[in-house]
């Protein structure tokens, strides 16, 4: 089974909590989508910088899960994120993470979010461990 096929039929549980689909999954990137809707918005009806850094967090691990031995495991130990602009309920972002750094102890990668029209919404930097 290819690597996008198995993220797709097994996705996390918070994932699938928050809706995000993977478009593409290779070791070198990995591309999601996720609708922006009211349970995840803040005050004005826009993308809760939480959700944003959920979504931001999942490609990255899923990127370190695919650069992974068999049965090896990863956590985040850091993760820091540049909001840029808002993502308004209703629209669509994606996210795509690329790796900046695939070591055998720790992966380093970035995440750029944009709404459907290419407006940046955030840049997220994350650390994984591999365990």
């Amino acid at each position: 089974m290819d690597l996008l096929e198995r993220m797709r039929q097994q996705p996390l549980p918070l994932a699938k909590h928050l809706g995000i689909e993977i478009v593409s999954a290779t070791r070198e990137r990995v591309v999601g989508a996720m609708r922006v809707g009211p349970e995840l918005c803040t005050e004005p009806a826009v993308l809760h910088g939480g959700a944003v850094m959920a979504f931001a967090d999942t490609l990255g691990a899923l990127g370190t899960v695919a650069n992974l031995g068999e049965g090896g495991r990863t956590v985040t130990i850091e993760s820091k994120t540049n909001f840029i602009g808002a993502a308004p309920v209703g629209t669509q972002v994606t996210g795509e993470s690329t790796p900046l750094h695939i070591g055998r102890r720790t992966m380093v990668w970035q995440t750029r979010v944009s709404t459907q029209e290419g407006k940046l919404v955030a840049v997220v930097m994350q650390t994984q461990l591999v365990l």
